[in-house]
């Protein structure tokens, strides 16, 4: 895990949907931190340089330290609301974690040696069901991906949580079923090929579902 980024606020004195759009006409974005069994502060940061560090990915599975005068809070953001148009942020909420908390995120999915890939080298088709995984992690140890070594798939097979090897202390939200992350299709619409395409069409529907 990469050092936490440094975003600076300021406290709201005022909130209501009045406030909030005073404050974006003056380019700031309106916020609320929260949590660890302390009170909830409103607080604005700079819009501009906000936008900065959502563009560089992951921002919702990152820490954070919202320094807001003296104070310096541990965050987590656990939502963020854009603009329909301008594609803006226009509120955050921060959840406040120290080295205790356990929380939910979604992790990427990392596939390694394609190249090397069994079924791949005789024409078989990656079928990704799960770009990304929910995890319950440590708060300030997120793993930034998990990843799998493709080498020993076959056609037909398919790649389960369980086939991966997760950080110490990290395990899957879903606990009941080792579910399908990947499959490796059969080239060319045949009959495993159908069959893993349901396989993923049922994965999918899992994830719709939580």
């Amino acid at each position: 895990m990469s050092e936490a980024v440094a975003l600076i606020a300021e406290t709201r004195d005022r909130v209501g949907k009045g406030t909030s759009r005073a404050l974006r006409r003056e380019g700031r974005t309106p916020a609320v931190i929260y949590g660890d069994k302390k009170e909830a502060i409103s607080v604005s940061l700079e819009t501009n340089e906000l936008t900065k560090v959502i563009n560089k990915g992951g921002f919702l599975s990152s820490i954070y330290i919202v320094q807001v005068g003296k104070d310096k809070h541990q965050v987590l953001p656990r939502d963020i609301q854009l603009h329909p148009i301008r594609d803006t942020p226009v509120h955050v909420d921060f959840l406040r974690v120290s080295a205790k908390s356990q929380i939910a995120v979604f992790v990427p999915v990392n596939f390694l040696n394609e190249e090397e890939c069994v079924g791949l080298t005789r024409g078989g088709v990656l079928n990704i069901v799960r770009h990304e995984v929910e995890l319950l992690v440590p708060a300030t140890k997120i793993p930034e991906a998990i990843e799998i070594d493709l080498t020993k798939f076959d056609i037909g097979s398919s790649i389960h949580i369980s086939d991966f090897t997760l950080p110490k202390g990290v395990e899957a939200t879903i606990t009941d079923r080792d579910f399908t992350v990947a499959t490796i299709a059969a080239p060319g619409g045949g009959a495993d090929d159908d069959a893993e395409e349901g396989e993923a069409t049922e994965g999918e529907a899992e994830t719709s579902e939580e």
